[in-house]
């Protein structure tokens, strides 16, 4: 226990000393991604609407009659896969797209991951905004459990920064992950229920759900907007268990590999 918060306080002092770099990487990534675009920063918000519109017109005859408050659901599960998405490609070629800054200054290379996951969150803010609109139009009940929420997002802020320091560490030495990974996110969007209701499945193959920690964040959510409940001590525990396997996972990855990543770029 005395070593991890060793490692956290040293970490949190790293990220101190580099303050400045890591504002600028932060700057950076928001920026480029709306670069030479016309609408800008606003993508951030369409881009959902647009997936919104699209899956509401092909599902909510086929999957959605049954579903109260459809669009909604079809929201909290559409806004957070984006942002695990966003946040874990973007992540995934953090080290490599900073090759040259990182083979020229000695700095910690989980910044430029961090900084990625920054980018994506802010993305994420944003959408969340749409989000509880959309709520407000659907005359979903506001109250103090939607506070709740905040712990389901935490976790998958971990999450992504723990997936992403396992992703980065494996492109550095296998450029074939681009392409498995974008097979991997088609599965994972398809297994996430994002457009369909697991009340159709056995309760044995519902519990495989489980099994998917993103899918566990989009319920968390969908729980406490939709139902207006609070989900289980041991669905947090559930909730905050892959995180922290991921993190876990990604620093002995990272700490293993510090010295041989500049060999590969």
């Amino acid at each position: 226990m005395g070593q991890i918060k060793k490692s956290v306080q040293g970490t949190i002092s790293r990220l101190k000393g580099n303050g400045f770099l890591f504002e600028q990487l932060v700057k950076r990534d928001f920026t480029h991604k709306y670069k030479r675009t016309i609408l800008g920063m606003a993508w951030s918000v369409l881009l959902p609407l647009l997936q919104l519109f699209i899956m509401k017109i092909v599902f909510t005859e086929l999957l959605g009659r049954n579903i109260p408050h459809f669009t909604i659901y079809l929201l909290a599960g559409n806004i957070v896969m984006s942002y695990y998405r966003e946040a874990t490609t973007g992540g995934m070629t953090s080290l490599l797209s900073n090759a040259s800054i990182i083979s020229k200054i000695n700095v910690p290379k989980y910044l430029f991951l961090l900084s990625k996951n920054v980018s994506a969150l802010m993305n994420f803010g944003l959408t969340l905004i749409v989000f509880f609109v959309f709520c407000i139009i659907d005359k979903i009940q506001f109250g103090w459990h939607f506070f709740a929420i905040l712990y389901p997002v935490a976790c998958l802020i971990l999450l992504n920064i723990g997936a992403g320091m396992i992703l980065s560490a494996l492109y550095v030495f296998f450029r074939d992950m681009t392409y498995l990974y974008s097979v991997f996110l088609m599965l994972l969007t398809y297994v996430s229920a994002i457009f369909y209701s697991i009340d159709r499945f056995t309760p044995e193959q519902q519990r495989l759900f489980l099994f998917n920690p993103v899918y566990v964040v989009i319920k968390y959510i969908r729980t406490v907007v939709i139902d207006g409940m609070i989900p289980s001590f041991n669905y947090h525990v559930l909730c905050a268990l892959y995180p922290i396997v991921f993190i876990i996972i990604g620093a002995i990855i990272y700490k293993l590999n510090n010295n041989k990543f500049i060999y590969y770029f």
